[in-house]
């Protein structure tokens, strides 16, 4: 190979290795928002579910809904 060969190839790999940390670097960003959301889903429906139950038991249907 050639100088100029040589260095086309390496700067090709720095090209791909720099390509490649910024996408792993996005993709763990990406991940982190995705966890976020999912646990931050999980707590707005253990309040839901919370809130339905109290409304049941308030209009009296907590043993309506158990006795079916």
């Amino acid at each position: 190979m050639s100088k100029t060969d040589c260095k086309a190839a390496k700067d090709m790999t720095e090209a791909m290795e720099e390509t490649m940390q910024r996408l792993q670097g996005r993709f763990q960003a990406m991940s982190e928002q995705l966890e976020s959301k999912i646990d931050e889903m999980g707590t707005r429906i253990d309040d839901l579910e919370k809130n339905v139950s109290e409304l049941m038991t308030q209009a009296g249907m907590e043993k309506q809904a158990i006795s079916k």
